[in-house]
């Protein structure tokens, strides 16, 4: 059986036929960006977070950096962010000029640990982007509260979390602004690259607008130096289609969450455990194992793809060499960065594949090395 990482075809196959009508649509009207689109999106995908605004951008890391600069945040700042992530959330806080403050994670979902959070506050910190990794919501509760307590921003990176839910609330409606990243293999993705922002404060929202466009306030007058962080009106159709099936998509990715936990119970497998009050998106699902590079090239002998996620913390990433940043203690981190692998996630999983996919991480993680070796398979 060949189980892929991720199914891109079989996500696209249903809704083929809508998305290649809309395209033809939008290529004989010919407007290709800031389009009718792209605003019934912006409105769309900000009421499904619950969100009071919302600015369709270019894709998620220029999402994070113009949520980040729309706040206020740039030179002779501190911002607080994992250090476990993936490191584009490390590189939007350098983007503004500030100074990254890398802390640790919790053990049970890998997300900001809020207590390592406190501990890296000083007079310089002005926001906290806790990054709901892996589909599962960050604290949010006591983070939101020890900003508050200082005066800080806080930045959702919901970058793989679209749907998931913190206390009956949607990620993205947590903090004061909120980037989520349309990369194609996200669960809620584009056929390229786009983004988003959310936000709480109307303010927050027209500076992000501002920014995203070269600072237009009309056709030849510019308030601002800004970017060109725009979302064409391709994407935005193609995200209008899927967003009507994310919650149906979300609900397969919860059973199949769910399957593969079950099947993991008391076999020494460790998958993530979420706090009861949440609901994750499982964007990922990855499992904690000693020999992780043996149970990769195993599962790849019977036709399992896999993926780590991530192997290097941003920490002791060679980008940062020589660059302004300050690191906290990295317990958890450290531990799990060697162990962590991601196995196949999507809504098209089948049970079967989940159970073949299960019964071979089993055999390894009891047998290691000496588990049975896959059948030759025939060439082509």
């Amino acid at each position: 059986m060949e189980v892929p990482l991720v199914d891109l075809k079989a996500a696209f196959a249903p809704i083929r036929d809508e998305v290649m009508r809309e395209f033809a649509n939008i290529l004989d009207r010919m407007q290709l960006m800031l389009g009718p689109n792209t605003e019934a999106f912006e409105s769309e995908f900000t009421a499904y977070c619950g969100a009071p605004a919302g600015v369709a951008v270019s894709n998620g890391t220029d999402a994070l950096y113009a949520a980040l600069v729309a706040c206020g945040i740039g030179p002779g700042d501190e911002v607080i962010a994992p250090s476990h992530t993936f490191f584009a959330t490390i590189e939007a806080i350098f983007h503004t000029g500030a100074t990254p403050v890398l802390v640790d994670v919790e053990n049970d979902t890998l997300t900001m640990d809020p207590d390592a959070a406190r501990a890296a506050v000083t007079g310089a910190t002005r926001a906290i982007v806790p990054v709901h990794l892996y589909g599962h919501p960050a604290e949010m509760d006591p983070i939101v509260e020890l900003a508050r307590e200082h005066g800080l921003r806080v930045v959702e990176d919901a970058a793989q979390a679209h749907g998931a839910l913190y206390r009956d609330r949607r990620c993205g409606n947590l903090g004061d602004a909120a980037s989520f990243s349309f990369y194609f293999t996200k669960n809620l993705g584009a056929v390229g690259e786009a983004g988003f922002v959310t936000t709480r404060d109307p303010a927050v929202a027209e500076r992000v607008r501002l920014l995203r466009h070269h600072g237009h306030t009309s056709k030849f007058e510019h308030a601002i130096v800004g970017h060109n962080f725009r979302m064409d009106e391709l994407q935005a159709a193609f995200l209008r289609i899927r967003l009507r099936n994310l919650d149906r998509a979300l609900d397969r990715r919860r059973a199949n969450a769910a399957l593969y936990t079950k099947l993991f119970e008391d076999t020494g497998v460790a998958t993530l455990r979420a706090r009861p009050d949440t609901t994750p998106a499982h964007h990922l699902f990855p499992v904690r194992i000693p020999d992780r590079d043996g149970l990769i090239a195993y599962l790849s002998e019977w036709g399992i793809g896999t993926g780590i996620h991530y192997p290097i913390p941003a920490h002791r990433q060679r980008a940062l060499e020589g660059r302004n940043y300050r690191c906290h203690s990295m317990t958890v981190t450290e531990a799990a960065v060697d162990e962590i692998v991601s196995l196949p996630m999507y809504p098209e999983l089948t049970e079967d594949q989940i159970h073949y996919v299960a019964q071979r991480v089993i055999e390894f993680s009891r047998d290691g090395r000496t588990a049975r070796s896959a059948p030759k398979r025939r060439s082509a």
